[in-house]
């Protein structure tokens, strides 16, 4: 037998309840960057534009690190909301997940 307790269930909260797991926004964003990019590539290579690389990857970084910024804020609000109503419903006496 065991004296450890188990450890927390991922993702869920300190009071044991299952939140909904998502795509992190770092994987997004990074997925579109890649995604981006390669289309860049290939608008590049049929000769329809003459790109600067230099001046693409500033525009990548500057919209990658804009789309990770807002997409933190957004996820850390909703975080926020959701943990202000599981406190709001245990101190009303409501049981997780009602």
């Amino acid at each position: 037998m065991s004296t450890q307790e188990p450890g927390p269930v991922y993702g869920s909260n300190a009071g044991g309840t299952q939140q909904e797991q998502g795509p992190r926004v770092g994987t997004v964003v990074w997925g579109l960057v890649v995604v981006a990019l390669a289309a860049l590539i290939v608008i590049s290579k049929l000769g329809l534009v003459v790109l600067n690389a230099n001046y693409v990857l500033i525009g990548l970084m500057i919209g990658a690190g804009a789309a990770l910024i807002v997409g933190g804020l957004i996820s850390a609000r909703s975080r926020n909301s959701t943990a202000k109503d599981a406190e709001q419903d245990s101190a009303n006496g409501n049981l997780p997940g009602q």
